[in-house]
């Protein structure tokens, strides 16, 4: 790293704040404050000056005006002129003033997350500019755009293997080895099991994002194939950060399928991250019952932190960060995941086992492995 500074540059927009429980700022939180802690210089972030605060104070912020984002149509017309060639003028109109805040600094290590654009912009300045991917960012890039567009970039960073093989395969060839994986990790001190919880009944929890994606329904309809068992399913989130925002469509289809299911199926509103892992400590198994393939959910790790048995979708990135410490099962099976929950239920020795599994694979993969990782990474670019 030969003494640069990291810059983080967040989606434009997005909070660098513990109030909301967007993932790529909880990344950034977790990597800079592993790498400060490992003596490194302290990091920097670029933020929008009119999100939310307080911030996060693990990272020196860099403020700036930020500009209104492409609406349906732009981005559209920006995809055919990548096609053609052409500059996605919406989106580099979008993070210009990111990129004019950044050329303002001495020369940097910039930790580009979700934004493939931002290489290009910062192709003639003297900072190392590395793409660090949550996503597929690239299933709209035709390869020979990817290539212009990734052109400078140092590296290209993954947050599992899964999603780095969907990315390499949308690069042209020599690109293709400037691909890396650094895992995502979870705070192992801030989530912790609770040694003195005995419940009287078996709560099962989803928390996360309440959008078909995320499969909240599947565990609702595997929970309606339990009859008898004493258990409860908490259903923890929203589809944003608003607590009090109307109901969507898919939630209220999703509490119509939890009253006709005759089982116990209680919902509570998006949770900002402080209370998370209380609330955590009041659960016994954690599902993700994803339908799409997740790259890398920050949830399987901090229930994993938490020591509960982790019952979860074989898709994406998510068997990469449950590993041996969960059980997987096919996505959008509901019948699948009553089974596995039926074990658990019926074994309270095989849930033991698995919470013990859980806690030591968080307590291996905490902040500061990822950070290892990264700096892995950077000490070879």
């Amino acid at each position: 790293m030969s003494g640069r500074r990291m810059i983080h540059v967040i989606t434009p927009g997005d909070h660098f704040s513990p109030l909301t429980g967007s993932a790529i700022p909880t990344v950034v939180h977790g990597l800079a404050t592993a790498a400060e802690q490992a003596g490194e210089p302290r990091a920097a972030v670029v933020v929008d000056r009119s999100t939310w605060q307080p911030r996060y104070d693990s990272a020196d912020v860099i403020e700036y005006a930020g500009a209104r984002g492409p609406r349906r149509r732009a981005r559209y017309v920006d995809a055919l002129r990548g096609r053609l060639g052409l500059t996605r003028s919406a989106v580099a109109a979008y993070y210009r003033p990111i990129a004019d805040a950044v050329r303002a600094q001495p020369p940097s290590i910039v930790v580009a997350h979700n934004a493939p654009i931002l290489p290009w912009l910062l192709r003639d300045s003297p900072h190392q500019v590395v793409l660090y991917a949550h996503n597929d960012l690239l299933r709209t890039y035709s390869r020979r755009e990817a290539g212009r567009m990734l052109q400078s970039a140092a590296a290209i960073v993954c947050v599992s293997e899964s999603l780095a093989e969907q990315t390499r395969a949308r690069l042209p060839g020599p690109l293709s080895p400037r691909v890396h994986v650094v895992g995502n990790g979870v705070d192992a001190t801030q989530f912790s099991p609770d040694p003195d919880r005995s419940p009287s009944r078996l709560r099962v929890m989803f928390m996360g994002r309440v959008i078909p994606d995320k499969g909240a329904d599947v565990l609702v309809r595997a929970i309606a194939q339990l009859s008898g068992a004493d258990l409860e399913l908490l259903i923890v989130g929203r589809p944003g950060f608003a607590v009090d925002a109307p109901l969507t469509d898919h939630e209220r289809q999703l509490r119509t399928l939890a009253a006709q299911s005759g089982a116990d199926v209680r919902f509570r509103t998006f949770v900002p991250r402080p209370e998370l892992p209380a609330l955590l400590r009041t659960a016994d198994v954690f599902v993700v019952p994803s339908r799409w393939p997740d790259p890398s959910p920050l949830t399987v790790g901090e229930a994993l932190a938490t020591g509960l048995p982790v019952v979860a979708s074989r898709i994406g990135g998510i068997p990469e960060a449950v590993g041996d410490a969960g059980i997987l099962v096919p996505p959008d099976d509901p019948a699948a995941l009553a089974e596995a929950l039926r074990g658990l239920i019926n074994d309270p020795e095989s849930r033991s086992a698995l919470a013990a599994k859980a806690r030591a694979r968080a307590e291996q993969r905490d902040w500061s492995w990822s950070w290892r990782q990264l700096r892995a990474v950077l000490a070879r670019v």
